[in-house]
């Protein structure tokens, strides 16, 4: 009820939605695309179920509860992301209207879309045959940037998906087509919608990464062997500093310790983190369940989040969002502002804070066994399951036993 209260509180609005008799959308398959830089459209996939939405992306489906329709507006609610999906119902099988993000530094106009019912393709509904193949991984650089990018392709005939490996975390889901040398590849899952274009000669790649705000060049070179730095070198302690801190709850207000006696003894894994941020997401989709089922072997969680606003009350109601939706049972404090220089400052005790998340685990004793910059979801396939392996034998190794970690089901997103 917040979430559309403050909706209405913007004067948020649609050309056109003054009409006398309802006109529902069809329950099923939808193809949407949406307007950015330069003329630009980028494909999205979405399934309307009810009361249901599902961003589709390569194999995630995303959740998107609590649709709302007002004659012929329609409004599904992204409030993990604090955006909503607004539309006019043009008719049963046609969409038009804006992706809009609140409590921007900025008012967000938003992003215009149109989407039609009954179609289920990415790019093309017939594509041309392939010509070449993306399939493995490539040296890429993204924009004028240097930090080292990661591309990581699977290939089946024209269909193309994958994502990109950074040292803050991964690029989450892609979905495309490869038709003769040129590829496409675009994602929305809530966030923000981007879109790639290129084309591939022999070993190398070029195209163009787009949003709503422009476009930047993207090359690549195939190279099976690219690797990222290793994610635990990245982030230290300084040297004669003890990690602690001392931040209130971000429900309660209540301050909470590292030294609390709640933590003394035990493994405890400190996640930097903010509600805003889709690595943090799926690290907490992760990170629910495996606290639910590992805790009684002595292990506590603390979330240390940081967020768009440094105002507690701003942030306790993005974070009630994150606690609800992955049913997080373990502590989350309320660290200040959304920002890898704050964060720093926050926790001194760190060499610098380079990415949200970055993750921290404790021994027993109260001392830094490994710290962990970004996320490597599991968008990145063989990636992330060899993270999660890794996770539990360090588990294991802080506790001092070798029992078989219980491996919960992960929640479908």
């Amino acid at each position: 009820m917040r979430f559309f209260t403050a909706l209405m509180a913007t004067g948020f609005s649609i050309a056109g939605l003054t009409a006398h008799s309802q006109t529902n959308p069809k329950n099923g398959n939808w193809r949407g695309t949406f307007n950015l830089a330069n003329g630009q459209e980028s494909p999205f996939n979405f399934e309307l179920q009810g009361k249901t939405a599902y961003l589709l992306n390569g194999t995630e489906r995303f959740e998107l509860s609590g649709i709302r329709q007002t004659k012929d507006s329609l409004f599904i609610p992204v409030d993990i992301y604090d955006a909503v999906i607004a539309a006019k119902i043009v008719s049963p099988t046609s969409l038009s209207g804006v992706f809009k993000k609140f409590n921007t530094a900025k008012p967000d106009k938003g992003i215009e879309f149109s989407a039609e019912y009954g179609k289920k393709y990415r790019f093309f509904e017939t594509p041309g045959a392939a010509d070449v193949s993306l399939h493995g991984n490539w040296d890429v650089v993204i924009g004028e940037g240097t930090n080292k990018i990661v591309g990581v392709f699977s290939q089946f005939g024209n269909k193309l998906t994958g994502t990109f490996l950074t040292t803050t975390g991964d690029y989450r889901y892609y979905e495309g087509t490869v038709q003769g040398n040129d590829f496409y590849l675009s994602a929305f899952s809530g966030s923000s919608p981007t879109l790639i274009k290129g084309k591939v000669t022999g070993n190398d790649l070029s195209g163009e990464y787009i949003n709503v705000r422009g476009a930047v060049p993207i090359k690549g070179v195939r190279n099976d062997e690219a690797t990222l730095p290793d994610a635990y070198t990245l982030t230290t302690i300084k040297e004669g500093t003890t990690f602690d801190f001392t931040f209130p709850d971000a429900f309660t207000g209540k301050p909470v310790s590292l030294k609390d006696p709640k933590y003394k003894g035990k493994a405890v894994i400190v996640t930097i983190l903010g509600s805003w941020c889709p690595n943090c997401l799926d690290e907490a989709t992760f990170l629910a369940p495996w606290y639910k089922a590992n805790r009684k072997r002595g292990v506590e969680i603390i979330g240390l989040a940081f967020e768009r606003k440094n105002d507690p009350e701003f942030a306790k109601t993005r974070l009630e969002v994150l606690k609800k939706r992955f049913g997080i049972e373990y502590d989350i404090l309320f660290a200040g502002l959304a920002d890898k220089e704050f964060a720093s400052k926050a926790l001194p005790a760190l060499s610098s804070v380079l990415s949200f998340p970055t993750t921290i685990l404790i021994d027993k004793e109260g001392k830094v066994s490994k710290i962990h910059t970004g996320y490597t979801g599991p968008a990145t396939g063989k990636y992330y399951e060899e993270f999660v392996k890794e996770f539990n034998h360090d588990i294991d190794e802080v506790l001092g036993t070798a029992t078989t970690v219980n491996k919960p089901k992960q929640a479908e997103r």
